[in-house]
């Protein structure tokens, strides 16, 4: 097999017919600025061939189902093996994904659990016990006399079939009477004809006996044949339970006994079933557990999930504050839920305020505490309500509802969805009281291991787990440990990986779709190196962003160790140790977008480093550098968290400075994120806002009136559909539109600056609807995007691309990248202005029509930056950002510095949650919490200037700031670099 991948003529995007040769079986970093080429070589042209081949190598069928990537614009690859791809698309955005089940940890504890788990009572903790089938007859005799019950034995547990050889094997078995899914059939006379595609329950009736002592030796034969024919399981189905019978066992036997999870149609109310097992019961509480299986701790199953929150852990609650967002209003006005409908509410709440004899005009602040619960929540006694009839005065006295109360009602029956999205305004998403957040049914929370409930390891981190299942084997019975013993290597390596990777700090039942780019990233890196592949071709794209210096380490040892599995490792970074770690590097460029998508140099980082037409090997060499600021700004006043408790802050008290750059830094996992978004964010929104966003948790933040106003710039898209692009958000399409609409032809045609839009009708192409691709399904092969035929991708019809603007059409315009354009309308200054901001934020390269879906998180955050740089600024703004510099190369983050900069400059404040050192060292302020990740983090750890910071022995980044700031004064010794640690002469 060739050496090297062998890449001739690619062409993809702005590559320009490159050649390029990549070493196997080796640790290759592709780099560059952005907009260079980078993607456009790893993942669009090596990833896409590599991925295309394997799958055209499996039948049609199985294409059918994985489909089929595009041929790349490339001549020819050589060399290539089957191709992985781990990107920083989010794990997954369903609610029930977490980090154990996206990682495949949670299959391994519900195996482990189902099979060695010792189960106890959910009520009184007693360790659950055999029960026999005596105690089951003794059970059913505790029924009044007489009650009619059917005994049966449960043969088919919510599967899949027909079952029609099963029903004839009964008949010949001597068994006439079934129930399927709650309805029963006499098999004499008719067989159940079931879809096989739907789960059904199937139990035989083996007696129907009435509740006697004669019949006592009956029921117990009944009772045994039954748990012979069902494996130790029986079903007792009781038609008409007699109202005044003691139930309680039964009742209490299986937690749900409507019957409604058993059966297609719900069952009738007085329809009472319960399920005994010869293995589970509690005799002191008389409960009866179902049989435990795998399934039993799924909170993805009805069998596991707890029934309140149906697995999710939260519920929906309506939300007093929500409910009354300002106390000040009088009680006429201060319900806002009922203030859309006055002509029937008014009348309600003037009836309850007569009965307590309070005006409506009061405050609600003002009333006594009972009066406001009792609108909020209702009364006991009758109020005297009044309705106007056509006969007068209609006069009715119950009990008032209260409002709260009622929109819980209305919320469960109401079949409207405006009614139901108008209560979901007052509702918050609270923890579920019933499972505490756990997802589970009480029964399976009661199974332990090693007297640990599997909820209990869930909610540890991944290093606390590890440590945990270290040495359990001691603790087990020798039946046990022959069970459990492959079981627990599997657990201890899946966590042993995800420490490697850095995310030690993570808990296990966090939800996958609040992880970042950069976490999700790591956790697939962490699933591959477990699976043990060789002579794969691993492409990554920045998996260092989100990490500290401190972590990044153990991230680059574990891509070696994949390297040294006999794989190859194709890396899009501009993290300065993973290019010296690295064998090999591919530096493109030389600039960005047309300028570039050329190979500079392609080798080792001395090679790079040695190139002078090489920005990159600039920065590498020292030639070109981010300074350090001279001075570092005073603050203008102070912005106060006190008490920040969401998460795994403890009790933080924290100071922010007005008037300058601040950046919140400290190790993955130390609560950076939760302090900015859900804490300083949020918090201030609801306070000036008046919204109903909920704030994470803290006790207040001071002077909040020294901020105007405050925004967030983060990396979410910055449009859900291709009909978004840089040009639409930022707002510089209005004005080209305008000039188009302001031409002589467009006038000569009454053309408005509608005309020119691609999303509404009049001027767009109609066989694409504006879109200027048309999708073709392929059946098995993938859906192929196609220029559209009628505007051959231009977006509009032939009477709109009539009018020019300087010999240039609007689809012209749309295609030009931020450089061009900005030359093209230079002499327009609304224009210029715009476009200036795009590349002030290292954007030139990047094409106005391009869909926002196509954008990378960092480039989709630097678009917004950009857009609120060009409204007015008025100063006194508070900016919040979370690490900007993702997918940056240090030329571009220059560019992002000074544009930071000039925003401080301009009167505002600057709070950056980043790891980036270079602009770390150019703040005026640093906020660094720590001390580590998930619980061992959420302390202020350093908070000052970064020369304060760099002194501090127990902060992590002062330890790295040092070398980056050379005069200052350590009381010990400096911290040598990551550089010569690994042996870097």
């Amino acid at each position: 097999m060739s050496e090297f991948i062998e890449v001739r003529g690619a062409e993809e995007h702005n590559l320009k017919d490159i050649d390029v040769s990549i070493p196997r079986e080796s640790f290759t970093v592709v780099t560059g600025l952005s907009g260079s080429g980078k993607s456009s070589l790893a993942f669009e042209t090596v990833y896409a061939e590599g991925q295309r081949r394997y799958i055209e190598s499996l039948s049609a069928y199985a294409r059918n189902f994985l489909g089929q990537m595009d041929k790349p614009q490339v001549e020819t690859v050589e060399g290539l093996s089957p191709a992985i791809s781990i990107d920083q698309k989010n794990a997954a955005n369903n609610p029930r994904s977490t980090v154990g089940t996206v990682t495949e940890l949670h299959d391994y504890l519900r195996l482990l659990y189902a099979r060695i788990g010792t189960p106890h009572c959910p009520e009184c903790g007693q360790e659950v016990g055999e029960q026999s089938a005596q105690t089951m007859v003794r059970r059913l005799f505790d029924l009044p006399e007489r009650t009619r019950a059917k005994i049966a034995a449960p043969v088919v547990r919510d599967q899949k079939g027909a079952f029609a050889d099963l029903f004839e094997e009964l008949v010949s078995e001597g068994y006439s009477r079934v129930e399927v899914d709650g309805t029963e059939y006499d098999l004499t006379v008719e067989t159940p004809e079931l879809d096989e595609n739907f789960d059904h329950t199937i139990d035989v009736v083996v007696d129907r006996v009435t509740i006697t002592e004669d019949a006592r030796s009956r029921i117990t034969d009944s009772v045994e044949t039954a748990l012979t024919e069902a494996d130790g399981v029986l079903k007792v189905i009781i038609p008409d339970p007699p109202e005044n019978a003691e139930l309680g066992a039964i009742a209490r036997s299986t937690g749900d006994l409507s019957n409604a999870d058993m059966a297609s149609e719900p069952a009738d109310a007085d329809r009472l079933v319960a399920e005994f097992s010869e293995e589970l019961a509690c005799t002191r509480c008389g409960i009866d557990l179902p049989e435990i299986e795998t399934r039993s701790f799924s909170f993805n199953s009805p069998h596991g999930a707890c029934p309140e929150c149906e697995g999710i852990g939260e519920t929906k609650e309506i939300d007093e504050d929500l409910v009354i967002r300002d106390p000040s209003k009088p009680l006429r006005d201060v319900f806002e839920p009922w203030s859309y409908n006055r002509s029937y509410y008014q009348t309600r709440l003037d009836s309850v305020a007569a009965h307590f004899d309070v005006s409506l005009d009061t405050p609600f602040e003002e009333t006594e505490p009972e009066i406001q619960q009792a609108f909020l929540y209702g009364t006991t006694e009758d109020v005297v309500f009044k309705r106007r009839t056509k006969n007068g005065i209609r006069r009715k006295e119950q009990p008032f509802e209260g409002i709260i109360p009622n929109l819980e009602r209305r919320y469960v029956e109401t079949d409207s969805q405006s009614t139901r999205e108008h209560i979901e305004e007052y509702m918050a998403t609270t923890t579920c009281p019933a499972c505490e957040g756990t997802r589970l049914k009480p029964a399976s929370r009661a199974v332990l291991v090693n007297d640990t409930a599997i909820t209990e390891i869930n909610r540890m981190s991944i290093g606390d787990a590890l440590d945990q299942f270290e040495g359990w084997e001691t603790q087990l019975t020798k039946r046990e440990r022959i069970i459990a013993e492959e079981i627990l290597k599997e657990i201890r390596d899946r966590l042993g990986f995800m420490c490697e990777v850095g995310l030690d700090y993570l808990t296990l039942d966090r939800e996958a779709s609040t992880l970042s780019g950069g976490e999700s990233q790591r956790i697939r890196l962490a699933t591959q190196i477990g699976s043990g592949l060789v002579g794969v071709l691993y492409v990554l794209d920045e998996p260092s962003i989100g990490l500290h210096q401190r972590d990044n380490d153990r991230l680059l040892n574990t891509l070696e160790e994949l390297r040294d599995l006999g794989n190859t490792l194709l890396v899009v970074e501009h993290d300065t140790e993973t290019m010296r770690r690295a064998d090999n590097v591919i530096d493109m460029g030389p600039g960005p977008g047309k300028r570039g998508g050329e190979v500079v140099v392609n080798g080792d980082i001395e090679d790079v480093m040695a190139t002078e037409k090489s920005i990159t090997g600039d920065y590498l060499a020292g030639r070109r550098q981010i300074p350090v600021p001279d001075t570092r700004r005073d603050p203008s006043g102070q912005l106060t968290v006190r008490g920040a408790r969401q998460h795994n802050l403890r009790d933080l008290d924290v100071s922010i400075p007005l008037g300058t750059l601040t950046t919140i830094t400290g190790v993955s996992g130390s609560g950076k994120s939760t302090l900015l978004h859900d804490v300083l964010y949020k918090g201030l929104v609801r306070r000036m806002n008046d919204t109903d966003v909920h704030p994470g948790d803290h006790d207040d933040i001071e002077n909040v009136e020294l901020v105007e106003t405050v925004r967030l710039i983060d990396q979410s898209p910055i449009g859900r559909t291709p009909r978004s692009n840089p040009a639409t958000y930022t707002g510089v399409f209005d004005y080209i539109r305008e000039l188009f609409a302001e031409t002589a032809l467009a006038k000569q045609r009454g053309y408005e600056k509608g005309r020119f839009s691609f999303n509404v009708k009049g001027g767009r192409c109609e066989a694409c609807g504006g879109q200027g691709t048309v999708k073709i399904e392929m059946n098995f092969l993938s859906d192929v995007y196609v220029p559209c035929e009628e505007c051959e991708g231009a977006r509009y019809n032939d009477e709109t691309l009539d009018v020019t603007y300087k010999d240039r059409t609007i689809a012209d315009v749309l295609d030009m990248s931020v450089e061009e354009a900005h030359d093209f309308f230079e002499h327009d200054p609304r224009i210029g202005r715009r476009l200036q901001l795009l590349r002030d934020v290292g954007l030139d390269y990047m094409k106005l029509g391009q869909p926002s879906t196509t954008l990378s998180g960092g480039e989709a955050q630097r678009v917004k930056l950009a857009e609120e740089l060009g409204k007015r600024n008025s100063g006194d703004t508070l900016y919040l950002l979370d690490e900007p510099t993702t997918g940056l190369h240090p030329e571009d983050e220059r560019k992002l510095i000074d544009v930071l900069q000039r925003l401080v400059d301009e009167g505002n404040t600057v709070v950056v949650v980043e790891h980036e050192l270079d602009l770390v060292k150019n703040a005026d302020h640093i906020v660094d919490l720590g001390p580590e990740g998930g619980e061992h983090g959420g302390d202020l750890v350093a908070t000052g200037s970064p020369e304060t910071v760099a002194r501090s022995d127990d902060s992590h980044t002062g330890r790295y700031l040092r070398d980056l700031l050379p005069d200052v004064e350590l009381e010990g010794p400096r911290t040598e670099t990551i550089r010569a640690a690994v042996g870097d002469d």
